[in-house]
């Protein structure tokens, strides 16, 4: 019981520093990512240092939901990288500890540092938001600091291009000025000129007041509103020796109102994006309940022909249904019901059993002042009746989107926490596996797998927001693709497997593209089994025949078709003097006899290599060669290892009869 107290004491004072400090610094990069994204908005503003700072205390809290997971997958890496580099954690193991009990003091506190990232997430990151994004806004929309530069127009104040060819720094003249007055249009634009002047803020903060010297004044004085051509323009010219100029310029930095953004779905609570999405629910329903009726009804009328309103009297029915005759009454009355059944809006159920007539037979009996206006009435009806409904698809759309915003900030109340415990689950066995301490490895793999799962975190949210995929599905979308990576790395660590054994690998590669292996072959100091000379020659005989006999069967290389079709080179036949080649080295190893030796060393390793035939599925082989991209590298890679092959079995030979004449 001691030792488990020690043991768990030990883990919380060795994890928790580490998670500290990775925190910390990964909060940092990413408030810096935040800082370069909305720098331009900040520059030149004369913003106080304590606006700046409560921006970036704000953005800091904002940016804790990236920080968080990173920085516990890189500590929980660098924890047990650390116990397994120095051996503390095969020593755990072997005094009979697993690794889940190791892990057991660190999987309560990662889960309680999920649950307060729940309660995080819903209570005071939504208030954080919101006073950041109301200090971003409020700082766009503050005027920027006045700089007037030399020698080009500055037009930063709003109406006004002010123009200085030069400015004393030490008394704060300007001369050569020029103002372009444009605040009541480019037609009413009025041009200020003078030799010096002098600019002010007035105390209030609010106007800027120039002085001028020595100047003149032209004013237009065409009203905006007369545009006609060929009339003269009157304006009005004024010299001045000393002028003043009061220009409008809040420089004051003001705050806008936090209530604008707590009704976004940033600045809500749990309970309150649900209250939300139940009040678009019910909206959408609403709308749903009243404009599908009104389709289904039948209102548009059928091309060529129109059904009667049930609704319309008898009277009606019959005047609308009445046959085209010479009398022009009936006529009109038949297109008056028409127009009355086109123009209702309470058009009720369709009575199959009455007859359709047709709507040309009926409008053509009219006269053509009579059929216009009935076009144009009809025209202007489909135009409301279309208008109506696109404002409603409109509203449908933009509820849609509001209700997705809503149902993706509510998931994320829950994505952190889950995150977060994924990612422990993934660093922690990791670390034990690949038993390297320090930053260097750790924090490489922490970036890759954190650069995956922002990747797919961040897929998933477009898609969702942009409706392309169910919201549910693309917010635990990472979640859904890196679970099963945490079982597995936990499991393989349980287990003690060698996920990362680099010889495992380097020989897969060596397999998948035939990458040549050395041999190193040196003299036994003790040599007990003694080379008979009659049963080496025999075995190198033989190995130089069936050398000899794989040269000479596969000494033409196949066509790009006859390889997939018929199928490359034999891997039985590579595999047979792959064999005789290693037990004759084996065998020959106990020469005592130098050059034998020296020879062996230069023995080729015959390779089984995939590409000599890739598979034997012909459907497959068809589909490869038919996809070039796939199939004429494979080709190409299966020609190199045939060449290889070839110079193997002519090197085989070769040595085999050198070290016959040594035996």
């Amino acid at each position: 019981m001691i030792l488990v107290k020690r043991l768990h004491t030990f883990m919380l004072k060795t994890f928790l520093p580490l998670f500290a400090m990775t925190f910390f610094i990964v909060l940092f990069i990413v408030l810096m990512q935040f800082l370069w994204k909305y720098i331009d908005d900040l520059v030149g503003k004369g913003l106080s240092v304590g606006v700046l700072g409560e921006l970036f205390f704000y953005a800091a809290v904002s940016m804790v939901p990236m920080a968080l997971p990173l920085a516990i997958l890189l500590a929980s890496l660098m924890t047990f990288g650390n116990l397994g580099e120095k051996f503390e954690l095969t020593a755990m193991k072997a005094s009979g500890i697993s690794l889940i009990r190791v892990m057991a003091p660190l999987i309560v506190t990662v889960g309680m540092i999920a649950v307060g990232a729940f309660f995080f997430q819903n209570d005071i990151l939504p208030k954080a938001q919101v006073k950041m994004w109301t200090l971003l806004f409020s700082m766009r929309q503050k005027s920027p600091e006045l700089e007037i530069p030399e020698g080009v127009f500055y037009d930063q104040i709003p109406g006004f291009n002010l123009y200085v060819r030069e400015k004393n720094r030490t008394n704060g003249m300007l001369h050569g000025v020029m103002i372009y007055d444009v605040s009541r249009g480019g037609d009413n634009a009025t041009v200020i000129t003078a030799d010096s002047a002098r600019l002010a803020l007035t105390p209030d903060m609010r106007y800027l007041y120039l002085r001028l010297w020595q100047g003149e004044q032209f004013e237009n004085l065409r009203d905006q509103n007369r545009r006609a051509a060929g009339d003269n323009t009157p304006f009005r010219r004024e010299t001045f020796a000393d002028k003043e100029v009061l220009i409008p310029f809040d420089a004051n930095f003001n705050r806008l109102d936090e209530g604008g953004m707590r009704k976004q779905y940033v600045g809500k609570n749990i309970a309150e994006l649900r209250h939300t999405m139940d009040s678009i629910s019910r909206r959408l329903d609403s709308i749903g309940a009243r404009t599908g009726p009104e389709l289904v009804r039948g209102e548009l009328p059928i091309l060529g022909q129109v059904r009667p309103n049930p609704r319309i009297g008898r009277q009606s029915e019959s005047a609308a249904f009445a046959p085209a005759s010479s009398s022009g009454a009936s006529s009109v009355a038949a297109v008056a019901g028409v127009a009355g059944m086109r123009d209702s809006a309470s058009a009720g159920v369709i009575d199959e059993a009455v007859r359709a007539i047709r709507m040309d037979t009926l409008i053509g009996s009219l006269p053509e002042p009579q059929q216009a206006e009935i076009y144009g009435n009809a025209v202007n009806i489909i135009d409301r009746r279309q208008g109506s409904l696109s404002f409603r698809a409109q509203m449908v759309g933009d509820d849609k989107k509001n209700y997705r915003r809503h149902d993706i900030e509510l998931i994320k109340k829950f994505t952190l926490s889950v995150a977060c415990l994924i990612f422990f689950f993934i660093g922690a066995p990791l670390g034990a596996i690949i038993r390297k301490g320090g930053l260097g490895t750790p924090l490489v793999i922490s970036v890759l797998l954190f650069l995956v799962y922002y990747i797919i975190d961040n897929t998933g949210y477009k898609m969702a927001r942009d409706g392309r995929m169910a919201v549910w599905l693309g917010m635990w979308l990472s979640t859904f693709i890196l679970a099963p990576l945490g079982i597995y790395v936990t499991r393989a660590a349980m287990n003690d497997s060698v996920v990362f054994d680099k010889d495992r690998y380097t020989a897969f590669f060596r397999r998948i593209i035939g990458a040549r292996i050395k041999r190193h072959i040196t003299q036994k100091e003790v040599i007990i089994n003694e080379v008979n000379p009659h049963k080496g020659r025999r075995m190198l005989q033989c190995l130089g025949a069936a050398a000899a006999r794989l040269q000479a069967r596969y000494a033409s290389r196949p066509g790009y078709a006859a390889y997939w079709l018929r199928g490359g080179i034999s891997p039985e036949s590579v595999g047979e003097v792959a064999d005789m080649t290693e037990e004759c080295v084996e065998y020959l190893h106990d020469s005592r006899d130098h050059r034998v030796i020296r020879l062996l060393d230069e023995m080729p390793v015959v390779k089984r290599v995939w590409v000599y035939r890739p598979t034997t599925r012909r459907w497959l082989c068809l589909t490869l060669m038919m996809l070039l991209p796939i199939g004429l590298p494979v080709y190409l890679a299966a020609l190199h290892a045939h060449r290889e092959l070839l110079s193997d079995c002519r090197t085989i030979r070769r040595i085999s009869m050198r070290i016959e004449d040594c035996l």
